[in-house]
């Protein structure tokens, strides 16, 4: 398997080449929409895609965690992170390129 990485430029040449939109107005189009997911992530929102998944703020409580090096005990603080389910489809269209 390769390791490439779908860029932003990527998103936005797709939608250039598929939509018909200018290079830049299709730049503009993708940030417009990353911006609109984060913004509503950052007020604890849902953002569901559908046919691709869901993503989420969890509120993670704080606890103590353990050095495994030196078993030295650190404290945890609460914190916020994101969190990514994929759909059904997706889960299966992904399945399935992997017996391909």
């Amino acid at each position: 398997m390769g390791s490439t990485t779908l860029t932003r430029m990527d998103l936005s040449e797709a939608v250039f080449r598929e939509v018909g939109l200018s290079r830049n107005e299709s730049a503009q189009l993708v940030e417009s929409i990353l911006q609109h997911m984060s913004d509503a992530l950052v007020k604890g929102e849902t953002v569901k895609i559908s046919s691709f998944g869901t993503f989420s703020i969890r509120e993670k409580a704080a606890r103590v965690g353990r050095n495994p090096k030196t078993g030295e005990e650190v404290p945890i603080h609460p914190r916020r992170v994101l969190t990514f389910r994929p759909s059904y489809l997706m889960k299966d269209r992904v399945a399935a390129g992997n017996r391909g």
